[in-house]
């Protein structure tokens, strides 16, 4: 089964495709206060939420780039419903291959749950920050451990102790590259149910409406096993973050003596 249709029919429900809420994201819009034209990229940017909402905020010009052909869709048709002369455009290509036009000139850089594009969270930071101006944001939604996982849910899940860090490990790997942490969002139990039980309903709800796809038995298969997984172990095991960073200031150059 393409795994892109996989993701369309579990996240249909979902407005943003990530543990968080919608609240959330307005609290940090609100903190960014860009300048009205500000130049805005989100790599792996889903159904677009975030940067249509940077866009009906500030005026912000952006480019969403996603890998999958159904979000890239439908954050077509929600821009157009919602900021329709904007000047933020969705393309749909692999965030990994990415290269700015100019480096060092976009005021914010994101990517949300999607860390996997740059080979973990570390490697999402370096790529996030070369994209940003000197004062620029950073800003990343990664998962955290709230508690050493159990092998057994790691061998379910395929993930290794070292895929992700704790809260406080999220934290520091930005500032050992010099970002300057502003603020952080951690989601909680709510946000994680809403998040995986949509994804239960859409499935299901799918199914239903579709009885001759042929995929309809595997995406059942896996929803199944995920959801498993997650009332096991995850729900008390795995957190999730947005993390905002900013580019320091360039400090003016001193004089010589």
């Amino acid at each position: 089964m393409d795994i892109w249709k996989f993701y369309a029919v579990t996240h249909g429900e979902h407005a943003i495709c990530n543990p968080t809420s919608r609240e959330k994201l307005e609290r940090l819009v609100a903190l960014l206060r860009l300048p009205a034209g500000s130049a805005a990229v989100d790599i792996a940017s889903g159904k677009g939420e975030l940067l249509i909402r940077l866009a009906e905020t500030y005026g912000i010009s952006g480019l969403g780039i996603d890998i999958s052909p159904y979000f890239v869709r439908d954050a077509r048709a929600r821009l157009e419903a919602r900021v329709p002369r904007s000047a933020v455009v969705f393309r749909e290509m692999d965030g990994a291959t990415f290269v700015p036009d100019e480096p060092g000139s976009f005021a914010f850089a994101s990517c949300l749950g999607a860390s996997w594009v740059f080979g973990g969270h570390g490697g999402t930071l370096d790529a996030l920050a070369g994209f940003v101006a000197p004062g620029g944001w950073v800003v990343v939604g990664e998962p955290f451990w709230l508690r050493e996982p159990a092998q057994e849910y790691l061998g379910e899940v395929g993930l290794a102790r070292t895929s992700f860090g704790t809260h406080a490990e999220n934290v520091a790997a930005g500032e050992q590259r010099g970002l300057e942490l502003a603020y952080t969002l951690v989601s909680n139990t709510d946000d994680w149910d809403q998040y995986e039980g949509l994804q239960w309903y859409a499935a299901l709800t799918y199914a239903r409406s579709h009885p001759a796809d042929p995929d309809v038995p595997e995406i059942a298969q896996r929803i199944a096993k995920e959801r498993r997984a997650y009332l096991q172990w995850g729900r008390e095991t795995l957190g999730w973050a947005m993390y905002a960073f900013r580019q320091p200031i360039s400090a003016p150059d001193t004089p010589a003596a």
